[in-house]
């Protein structure tokens, strides 16, 4: 079973994240009620299981809480995918969302990288902070050790974009975790290593 449970304990947060890539259990509670949302729509288009739990200091802000879980979800799949042996590797999707348009490509290459080309119109998306999409994305990235690329091609609706950018790159890895049976167990690379 292709599965992690990360735990993530700071002075500023406590993370418990359960992942299955193959599907499962979806519940979602990090003290960030648009967070949670997004990480639903995640785990649904991906159809992974995800189960988090976050206990952050929500009364500085939510910045903590969110880059924590995304510090935890990116090694979740890191630890998942292990070798990354039989993996597709590689994933793009450009999704519609309303007027909103985006795309994204990722490579479980083991090199982290993010390329965020994404303008968000407001500052917020009710009480959260916009700024803080980038954020989770850039720790997935790092500690998932995978190249990222997210780009905005239309959009005028904040919460649109957003969305647009959670389920893109959720059907983006849904296809580069896949088990691609012409690999027969081999790692997909030319140097033999990920």
């Amino acid at each position: 079973m292709r599965d992690a449970e990360i735990k993530r304990e700071t002075n500023e947060t406590s993370v418990l994240l359960k992942l299955v890539l193959d599907g499962g259990k979806v519940s979602v509670d990090t003290g960030v009620g648009f967070l949670d949302h997004m990480l639903t729509l995640f785990a649904v288009h991906g159809r992974f299981g995800l189960e988090v739990t976050c206990k952050g200091d929500t009364y500085v802000d939510d910045h903590h809480s969110v880059e924590d879980v995304g510090i935890a979800l990116g090694a979740a799949f890191k630890e998942a995918l292990g070798d990354r042996r039989g993996i597709f590797r590689y994933g793009n999707f450009i999704l519609p969302m309303d007027e909103a348009l985006i795309l994204s490509a990722v490579d479980f290459s083991g090199r982290a990288f993010l390329a965020f080309d994404a303008e968000m119109p407001a500052q917020k998306c009710g009480n959260f902070d916009t700024e803080l999409v980038e954020e989770f994305w850039t720790a997935f990235a790092r500690n998932a050790q995978c190249t990222l690329h997210i780009r905005k091609l239309a959009g005028t609706n904040t919460h649109h974009i957003i969305e647009g950018i959670f389920k893109s790159v959720a059907v983006t890895v849904r296809q580069a975790v896949a088990v691609d049976p012409s690999l027969e167990g081999g790692v997909p690379s030319s140097k033999g290593v990920l």
